[in-house]
C-alpha cells in the first residue's frame, strides 16, 4: 500500500437545462447526484460518493485512487469512512479475508464485517486496531477549512 492515502475525489459539476448542477466523479462513474446550488450539490456529492464506494466494498472491487484535481473541486470523505476504506484496501492488497483478520484481532468475523460497512457507526479505535494488525498506522490530520 502507498505510504499515504488521501481519499478526496475530484468532482465535475455541469449545469443542467433546469438550472440544477449535476455532480459526477471521473474516478467513480457510479456516483452521480445533483443540487440546486454549488454548495448543495457538493454536500450531496459526499453522501453519494460514500454510497457508491460502499457498493465497491460490497462487491469486493478495488477502490480507485483519486485522480489529480486539475482545478476541479475535491470531495473529501468523512474520517471514519476514509479509515474504513483504508482498512478495506489494505485487506484487499494483502489478500486477508474477514475471518483471518478477526482471528488476528481475537474477535469474530461479524465484527470485521461491521468495520468494513461504511454505514455502520464503528469506533475509530477499532478500525485503527485492525489497521495495526495489518502493519498499518492510521494518521489523522486537521487542516484549515
Amino acid at each position: 500500500m502507498a505510504k499515504s492515502l488521501r481519499l478526496a475525489y475530484p468532482a465535475k459539476l455541469e449545469t443542467q437545462g433546469d438550472g440544477t448542477l449535476l455532480v459526477s466523479f471521473p474516478d467513480i462513474p457510479e456516483a452521480l447526484t445533483e443540487g440546486a446550488t454549488r454548495t448543495e450539490a457538493l454536500t450531496e456529492a459526499a453522501d453519494c460518493l460514500v454510497a457508491a464506494l460502499g457498493g465497491y466494498v460490497n462487491d469486493g472491487r478495488d477502490i480507485p485512487l483519486p485522480s489529480p484535481a486539475r482545478s476541479r473541486p475535491l470531495v473529501e470523505l468523512p474520517a471514519l469512512v476514509a479509515a474504513k476504506l483504508a482498512l478495506y484496501r489494505t485487506m484487499h492488497e494483502q489478500q486477508i479475508g474477514n475471518v483471518t483478520l478477526a482471528k488476528r484481532l481475537g474477535t469474530v468475523e461479524g465484527t470485521v464485517r461491521r468495520l468494513l460497512d461504511l454505514d455502520h457507526r464503528s469506533h475509530i479505535g477499532q478500525v485503527e486496531a485492525a489497521l495495526k494488525a495489518l502493519g498499518q498506522r492510521l494518521v489523522v490530520e486537521a487542516r484549515a477549512a
